[in-house]
């Protein structure tokens, strides 16, 4: 991939000069190229909901199910995800999707990431989606990391056609189980903390994290010691306009189907006039799944480091046992010393747990403080919620 890489100076909070990594997506890139790869990343979404619409209210009866069913096969049908094809057209999303807008990834310390480790990046905000996760794929190859997956929700898998795609990019279900293992397998993930219920509570004209009741991922790390790195993208929030339904109902919805249903526009959008491809355009009556090209700025904190803590042990079941004491006697104190050392250790973890999110709620917010005026975004403000 034809990408800038250089170093800058930046200052740090205790006034000492510290460099910065910085990868960037050409800029003069092709148009078309740019805008064919967005398409076939972000258009599936909209694709499917033209044809159920056009089912419904143009095919006859027998055409629509007709419709339906394949739409239910693309739903459930067996995906390679190392497809020799899939992962090709990947590649050629993200090294395309990374010139549009363009994207730019400035890492604080790059020489803290070691290629044989796993780390937990919790990457912020989520806005109508986190594309800008796309500095951070492996296929991009701006980090030196050969194994990434972005965790995602449930929904995007079940949605025909966008399952296809995204996992081919990368994208895996935001489940525990699946987390955990592919932590243990050796891949870093990447995880939007805020989740779905995060875009139910975006505001105009400020940046919002919900990330004081999510403490799951940072309970993950841990178990699995694995360090948390957080990350903040500039300039992401900008790239479609939006509106959604406000209210409880519309927050209880959007959690119980793990999406949020949310009217979003991009370019060639509702009422708005723009300027690109050099061409003035105005479609005031259409939709467009293609953002606008504001340039995002994706900021990498350095790793948090967490100490793996593990469940209790066979020894520390064990520490206990005599060989001349009956039988029953023994299976009696086992079970209550781990009753014991289970809930002593349920508490030293939930400790544990509430110190190092404190922590990562403390990096990420220092990491936007002190990158904010650095990409344009002096007056912008970050609420924690």
């Amino acid at each position: 991939m034809e990408t800038e890489e250089r170093k800058e100076e930046w200052g740090s909070s205790s006034g000492v000069g510290e460099t910065l990594t910085v990868f960037q997506g050409r800029q003069n890139a092709s148009p078309i190229h740019s805008i064919a790869a967005l398409t076939l990343w972000l258009g599936a979404i909209h694709f499917v909901v033209a044809l159920v619409l056009t089912a419904l209210l143009f095919l006859p009866f027998s055409l629509a199910l007709t419709v339906f069913g394949l739409l239910l096969v693309f739903m459930v049908i067996p995906i390679d995800e190392k497809s020799k094809y899939g992962r090709k057209l990947s590649r050629y999303i993200c090294k395309h999707a990374c010139d549009y807008f363009p994207v730019t990834l400035y890492v604080e310390d790059i020489k803290a990431f070691d290629p044989n480790r796993a780390y937990v990046f919790g990457y912020e905000p989520h806005s109508v989606l986190p594309i800008g996760v796309v500095a951070l794929a492996d296929l991009t190859g701006f980090l030196p990391l050969p194994k990434i997956k972005v965790l995602a929700s449930n929904a995007v898998f079940y949605t025909p056609f966008l399952r296809h795609i995204w996992t081919w990019l990368g994208l895996s279900p935001a489940t525990k189980k699946n987390f955990t293992s592919l932590l243990a397998s050796g891949y870093s993930c990447i995880i939007v903390p805020g989740g779905v219920q995060e875009p139910c509570l975006m505001e105009h004209g400020c940046e919002v994290a919900f990330l004081k009741s999510r403490k799951g991922f940072v309970r993950i790390a841990i178990e699995m010691g694995r360090p948390l790195v957080p990350v903040f993208c500039f300039g992401q929030s900008h790239i479609y306009k939006w509106w959604r339904p406000g209210g409880n109902l519309y927050l209880q919805f959007s959690r119980a189907i793990k999406f949020t249903p949310i009217f979003f526009w991009g370019i060639f959008g509702k009422g708005k006039p723009c300027l690109d491809l050099l061409m003035v355009i105005d479609t005031s009556e259409h939709l467009s799944p293609l953002p606008y090209r504001q340039p995002m700025h994706v900021v990498v904190g350095r790793p948090i480091e967490v100490k793996k803590n593990l469940h209790p042990t066979v020894e520390e079941i064990l520490i206990f046992v005599k060989e001349d004491q009956p039988l029953i006697f023994v299976l009696i104190i086992q079970m209550l010393f781990l009753l014991y050392l289970t809930a002593e250790r349920r508490q030293f973890q939930d400790e544990k747990v509430i110190e190092v999110h404190d922590q990562f709620v403390e990096a990420l917010s220092d990491l936007f403080e002190k990158h904010k005026a650095r990409v344009g975004y002096a007056d912008l403000q970050l609420k924690i919620l």
